[in-house]
């Protein structure tokens, strides 16, 4: 099992929406489609995750680790 670096949350409202990133470079997905479906589970891809959303992780990242987040998501 790969050491997790740290979890992401950039829900804006009740629904969860949260990234996982680990050493092995990484990314699951935990997110909630509505009420009735809930902590819905998926690995995900840099590719897969929408320039809106790097955004708001890159701001919500913890400040230390954002240089490290920044090469996963490939980010600018």
């Amino acid at each position: 099992m790969e050491k997790e670096i740290c979890t992401i949350s950039i829900a804006s409202n009740w629904l969860t929406d949260e990234y996982i990133f680990y050493e092995n470079d990484t990314i699951k997905r935990i997110y909630d489609n509505h009420s009735m479906s809930s902590n819905v589970s998926e690995w995900v891809t840099p590719e897969q995750i929408s320039e809106q959303n790097k955004d708001k992780l890159i701001k919500n990242c913890p400040e230390d680790l954002k240089e490290r987040i920044m090469h996963i998501l490939n980010y600018p």
